[in-house]
């Protein structure tokens, strides 16, 4: 199967055919690791590039609220100084 290479802005890009990516197990929007191998481009998928990071980011915030008091401690000594 062929393909040509278009310029897109200052990139060059390339149409995957949705055949091609079936067979790689990406989709539209996937993100793919990009290398060269004896003068070919080799495309792997990344599995799970985002995979967990809401699920990191709301225990994070839960971290954040519940942690909130203990930075109370943590004054320094002008703080009452200042002015917003």
């Amino acid at each position: 199967m062929r393909t040509a290479l278009r310029k897109i802005g200052n990139s060059v890009g390339m149409i995957v055919p949705a055949s091609i990516l079936g067979e790689i197990g990406a989709t539209a929007g996937a993100t793919l690791d990009l290398r060269v191998e004896d003068g070919k481009i080799i495309a792997t998928p990344v599995a799970g590039a985002h995979a967990g990071w809401a699920a990191v980011a709301a225990t994070l915030a839960d971290q954040t609220a519940d942690d909130a008091d203990a930075w109370q401690g943590f004054a320094n000594e002008d703080d009452a100084a200042l002015t917003w």
